[in-house]
C-alpha cells in the first residue's frame, strides 16, 4: 500500500506537466500557414453573410460568418492597426469570433479599418497533396460613433392567408441576447401592430393591438406607467415633448394579384390623422390633418416639434369598402404642417415633395434627430412599400436651399432589386436600420447602415446572429426596426395584463368640421392585416 502511494506521488508531477503542456497547446492561438506554403488567389473569398465594404459600429456584436469556399481546413485572421490580431483555425467553414477580443479590437480602432484574411486548404484538381490558398483580404471600416445599444422589431410569419404567432422583440446589439417585449400568445392570438418610441427612449412608447376578445387598443407607456386607450391607433409618431402622440386612422384592405412576383397588395380605402393628448386623455384632429377629399397617413414629427410631416393622396373613389379599379393611380405627396404646442394651433399645409414631380408614391418619412436628413421610401403607387419590389430609399437634405419650390433629394446607392421599407434613425443621427427583402425577395431582414455628416450612406450590414447560418432556415420576417438607447422597462406580462384588462381609457374623437366621414369599424377577425 505504501509503495503504491509513493508511486502515485512520484507520477503526479509528470501528470501535471503533461496536463499543462496539453493546455498550452489547446489554448495557444492558431498559426497561419507557413510563408510560401500557400497559393495567392486574386479575389476575395465568398462569405455568408457578405460582410465586406461596410462600416461597422464599434459596439456591434461579432460578425460571425461562413466561408463559402470548398476546403478541408480554414484559417482566418482579423486585424486592424492597433491591438493583437484575432486568429481562428477550424476544420469547419463556420467562423465564430471571440466576443472579448472582437470588442477590444473594435474599441482600439474607432475610425480605422478592419481587415479579414481567409486561408482555405484543399486538394488541387490537378492532383497532389492538399494546398493552402490565401484569398484577397476583405475590408470594412469601423465608425467613430456607437450605434444605439438596442433594436426593437416585430417578427411574423410571411404567409398571407392567416397567422398565429406575432411578437415584438428587443435585441442587445452589443451581443446576441434577444428577449420578447410582448407576444400575441398572451392575449388570445390577437394582432400586434406598430411600436413607437419618443426620442429613441423606451420610457415613453406605444404599442397598437387588435383582438376579437379584448378589442382594438393602444398600450401607452408614459414615464414607466402603463395605460390602455380603447381606440384603434394606426401608424403613430410621438411629439418630442411626449405630450402628444399622432396616429393614422386607416381602413386598409389586403388583396391579391392573379400573377406577379409579389401577389399581395394593400390599399388604404380611407384615412385621416388625429392626435391623442396624453395628459388630457382626449383625441383631436384639425382640418389640415383630415381633409375629406384626401388620404392621410405615416405621420412623423420634426425633432424640434414645430412641424408634422406626413403623406397625403387624393381620394379617388366613393365606395370605401371595395377595391377600386384605379388603385394604381393612388400616389402620395410628402407634406408638412406647422404646429404651436403652447397654443395648440396648426398652420397651413405645405407640400415638401409631390408625387406629380417624382412620378412615384412617397411614403414613410423619418427625420434624423439632428434635423438634417429626411429618409423616405418611394414606390410605383399606393401606401404599402413592403409588398412592392419598386420600393427604394431616398434621402433629402432639409438644410439645403429649395430649388423650384422643392428640396433636393437622391436615391440611395444601398437599394437592391427588391423592396426596401420601414426605417429608423439612431439617437446620434449616424445610423439607420431598415427592412429589406434583398436576400431572397420573400423574407424581410434587418440591415444597418452608417450615415456620415455629408449624408453618405454605407453599404448595408445584415443584423448579425450568433449562428451565421441562422437566416438560411429562419421562416420569420423582421419588420418595423426601431433603434433605442435602453431596453423596454416594462415586463411582457405587465403589458399583456394591460391588453387583457377591461379598464381602458375611453378617448373618443370629438365631432367637429374636421371629423372625417369614416365607415364604422368592422369586427376584428384573425386574418392577415
Amino acid at each position: 500500500m505504501i509503495r503504491k502511494r509513493h508511486l502515485c506521488l512520484l507520477m503526479l508531477p509528470a501528470i501535471l506537466l503533461l496536463a499543462a503542456a496539453f493546455w498550452r497547446v489547446a489554448a495557444s492561438p492558431a498559426t497561419a500557414p507557413a510563408l510560401g506554403s500557400y497559393d495567392d488567389v486574386n479575389r476575395p473569398p465568398a462569405i455568408k453573410p457578405a460582410y465586406r465594404d461596410c462600416v461597422i459600429p464599434p459596439n456591434i456584436a461579432p460578425l460571425d460568418f461562413v466561408v463559402a469556399e470548398a476546403g478541408s481546413r480554414y484559417f482566418v485572421k482579423i486585424r486592424a492597426a492597433q491591438g493583437r490580431p484575432i486568429e481562428i483555425s477550424s476544420r469547419s467553414p463556420v467562423v465564430r469570433i471571440p466576443v472579448r477580443r472582437w470588442r477590444d479590437l473594435l474599441t482600439r480602432n474607432r475610425g480605422g479599418r478592419l481587415s479579414l484574411e481567409v486561408f482555405v486548404e484543399s486538394t488541387p484538381a490537378t492532383g497532389g497533396g492538399p494546398r493552402w490558398k490565401r484569398f484577397a483580404p476583405l475590408q470594412n471600416g469601423i465608425a467613430q460613433e456607437d450605434i444605439d445599444r438596442f433594436l426593437v422589431y416585430r417578427k411574423i410569419h410571411p404567409a398571407h392567408s392567416a397567422w398565429r404567432d406575432i411578437g415584438i422583440y428587443q435585441r442587445d446589439l452589443t451581443g446576441f441576447d434577444e428577449s420578447p417585449v410582448l407576444t400575441n400568445d398572451s392575449f388570445e392570438k390577437g394582432c400586434l401592430n406598430c411600436h413607437t418610441f419618443c426620442g429613441n427612449r423606451t420610457r415613453t412608447m406605444l404599442i397598437s393591438t387588435r383582438s376579437g376578445k379584448y378589442n382594438s387598443a393602444a398600450i401607452i407607456i408614459d414615464d414607466g406607467r402603463v395605460q390602455k386607450v380603447g381606440t384603434k391607433f394606426g401608424y403613430t409618431a410621438w411629439h418630442p415633448s411626449g405630450k402628444i402622440v399622432t396616429f393614422a386612422n386607416t381602413t386598409v384592405a389586403l388583396f391579391l394579384h392573379a400573377a406577379a412576383a409579389e401577389i399581395r397588395d394593400v390599399i388604404d380605402l380611407d384615412s385621416f390623422l388625429a392626435c391623442y393628448r396624453v395628459d388630457q386623455k382626449i383625441i383631436e384632429t384639425a382640418p389640415p390633418l383630415a381633409r375629406k377629399d384626401r388620404l392621410e397617413t405615416y405621420p412623423t414629427w420634426s425633432p424640434d416639434g414645430r412641424y408634422l410631416y406626413f403623406c397625403s393622396a387624393p381620394l379617388l373613389w366613393e365606395n370605401r369598402r371595395a377595391i377600386p379599379e384605379n388603385y394604381r393611380d393612388v400616389k402620395y405627396d410628402l407634406v408638412r404642417v406647422a404646429y404651436d404646442i403652447e397654443r395648440n394651433q396648426w398652420g397651413e399645409l405645405e407640400t415638401v415633395l409631390s408625387a406629380q414631380e417624382t412620378g412615384r408614391s412617397i411614403l414613410l418619412p423619418r427625420i434624423s434627430p439632428d434635423g438634417r436628413w429626411l429618409l423616405f421610401c418611394m414606390c410605383d403607387y399606393g401606401c404599402f412599400p413592403i409588398y412592392q419590389e419598386s420600393s427604394d430609399l431616398y434621402l433629402m437634405d432639409l438644410n439645403a436651399a429649395p430649388t423650384e419650390d422643392a428640396r433636393p433629394y437622391r436615391r440611395l446607392d444601398i437599394n437592391s432589386e427588391h423592396s426596401e421599407s420601414w426605417h429608423s434613425w439612431s439617437s446620434n443621427s449616424r445610423w439607420v436600420a431598415f427592412s429589406s427583402k434583398r436576400d431572397n425577395g420573400v423574407f424581410t431582414r434587418i440591415y444597418i447602415s452608417h450615415v456620415d455628416p455629408n449624408g453618405v450612406v454605407s453599404r448595408p450590414l445584415l443584423l448579425p446572429q450568433k449562428d451565421p447560418t441562422f437566416y438560411d432556415s429562419c421562416l420569420n420576417t423582421y419588420s418595423v426596426p426601431e433603434l433605442v438607447v435602453e431596453p423596454v422597462p416594462i415586463t411582457g406580462e405587465k403589458l399583456a395584463r394591460a391588453v387583457r384588462t377591461g379598464d381602458a381609457i375611453s378617448a373618443q374623437m370629438p365631432i367637429t368640421m374636421a371629423t372625417p366621414k369614416t365607415q364604422p369599424e368592422e369586427p376584428y377577425v384573425q386574418t392577415r392585416e
